[in-house]
């Protein structure tokens, strides 16, 4: 396995979707997802298809083979994703979790594969008459895997008695940054939005060098995380158009040129003059699978009989079809985190992208788009990602989920 070239691969999955959310979802709002979330449930799809089903998941996510994909979601998992507080990097909880209608056995190879490759625990419960119930249990246990940021990742009547199976992906993420902010030099200051309006909001300073690079119509910044003794190195950068109205159009270029993020990243700090970040923080929601039919992946959602390599029952295996993906994002805003500025001069109206990316792989963790005077993100991001299978019946017929925060 090439793994500079499948990581670069899975880096352009996520600025596709990033570039097909803003353009749907996101036209008049700020948009933040984990693409990582996404890749783990698409991956554990995956795991259980066949024939064309198959095909056209490896196409999308840009894997040869199953075992090419399992293998690089291992790597995923245990590796990129796993928890540096003990060596003294950032914090990251990502778990997986699977709920199983009691009546449906899952497949004793697929059930390896979710349990070894995925590090998810398997729940065997009642749908068919505690549909309700198990809502509720898969919010809680997104609530407790988030530290609390995300209450509902299922809304209210997504599961019901049809309902045979959930995957569920939590992310919690958490750092320092390597270079602090001096908190008592915090102070309030005009925040700029594109309707020519304007409001009070504090801003964290200071008049270090930073991490700045300038491209071909844009400006990327860099803002490290402090670094743990297990040498992960994540980073926050930020892309600002130099056209105050040029977010459009570097989202599409960055979705449609393969490898442009590895050729925009700055390495080398600068002198800016004063570095001003406002605080502030984001929710957003929204019903994934719609997205991922509209990039070309309708064979999980079509009730076609593909995902027939998860249970254990041959006609319950050809009913199953993915009915909803459910995404909630949620981004702090503690009063003396860093929040974020693309622009180092007051007044300067704009809108950036930003993505968290580990340094020397690029793999982004997640992504935010934002449509504001100074664009915004955080240090710390909360994420859930729930996945229901239900009879294609349904699936075929449903309404498709769009919540937005």
């Amino acid at each position: 396995m090439d793994v500079r070239e499948t990581v670069s691969n899975q880096t352009d999955v996520a600025l596709s979707l990033t570039k097909h959310l803003l353009q749907t979802h996101g036209k008049d709002s700020n948009v933040v997802f984990s693409p990582s979330s996404i890749h783990v449930v698409l991956s554990l799809i995956a795991a259980g298809s066949k024939g064309s089903t198959l095909d056209q998941l490896l196409s999308f996510l840009k894997f040869k083979s199953s075992d090419h994909l399992n293998s690089f979601a291992s790597e995923l998992v245990a590796v990129v994703l796993a928890d540096g507080t003990s060596a003294g990097g950032p914090r990251l909880s990502f778990a997986n979790g699977a709920w199983v209608e009691r009546s449906l056995p899952l497949k004793s190879s697929f059930q390896q594969v979710v349990e070894n490759t995925y590090k998810a625990t398997v729940n065997q419960v009642d749908f068919q008459t505690k549909a309700a119930e198990v809502t509720g249990v898969v919010n809680s246990w997104a609530e407790k895997e988030t530290n609390g940021l995300i209450k509902e990742v299922l809304p209210s009547g997504s599961v019901d008695s049809t309902t045979k199976l959930i995957f569920a992906n939590a992310l919690y993420f958490k750092g320092a940054w390597s270079e602090q902010f001096d908190a008592s030099k915090t102070k309030d200051n005009d925040f700029h939005l594109l309707n020519g309006s304007s409001v009070k909001v504090p801003f964290m300073t200071s008049k270090k060098k930073q991490v700045v690079g300038a491209y071909d119509g844009v400006k990327v910044l860099a803002l490290p995380y402090k670094q743990g003794e297990d040498r992960r190195r994540f980073s926050m950068y930020f892309f600002l158009p130099d056209a105050k109205d040029g977010l459009p159009a570097l989202v599409e270029k960055m979705g449609s040129e393969s490898g442009f993020l590895e050729r925009h990243l700055p390495r080398q700090q600068v002198e800016v003059g004063d570095f001003m970040i406002p605080k502030f923080k984001i929710s957003f929601g929204f019903e994934a699978s719609d997205t991922l039919k509209g990039l070309g992946l309708v064979l999980p959602f079509s009730g076609e009989g593909g995902l027939t390599e998860m249970v254990d029952s041959p006609v319950g295996a050809l009913l199953l079809a993915v009915f909803s993906i459910q995404r909630e994002v949620w981004l702090p805003s503690p009063r003396d985190w860093l929040k974020l500025n693309c622009d180092v001069r007051v007044g300067s109206e704009s809108s950036c992208i930003a993505v968290v990316a580990k340094n020397h792989s690029s793999e982004v963790v997640w992504a935010n788009t934002a449509r504001l005077d100074f664009s915004d993100a955080c240090c710390g991001e909360a994420a859930a990602c729930c996945l229901a299978l239900e009879t294609a019946k349904r699936a075929q017929g449903a309404q498709v989920h769009h919540r937005r925060k």
